[in-house]
């Protein structure tokens, strides 16, 4: 496990390829960011992942700010083909 000078992120390179995660969970950082991109508040983040703080929540988007681009990159490694999405849940 490896520190990153964010006080609750960490990398562990056995647990989801070395992608940044919340300390003490597999909760990677790309999922706090991508809720909140839905427009979900910070403080209404833990309702959704109850086994986060809000400091988690602060400090995985302190993160996010400070590396967008390799977050950006861990969402878009994540995404799911457009072409495996059902048509009737695709969005428009």
């Amino acid at each position: 496990m490896k520190a990153t000078g964010h006080r609750y992120i960490v990398t562990d390179d056995y647990i989801l390829s070395g992608e940044p995660i919340i300390l003490g969970t597999r909760t990677p950082v790309r999922a706090i960011v991508e809720l909140w991109r839905q427009g979900i508040a910070p403080e209404a983040i833990p309702a959704h992942l109850p086994h986060l703080t809000l400091a988690q929540v602060f400090d995985a988007l302190s993160y996010f700010s400070d590396h967008q681009d390799e977050i950006q990159w861990h969402i878009e490694r994540n995404r799911t083909p457009e072409e495996l999405i059902d048509p009737l849940v695709r969005q428009p």
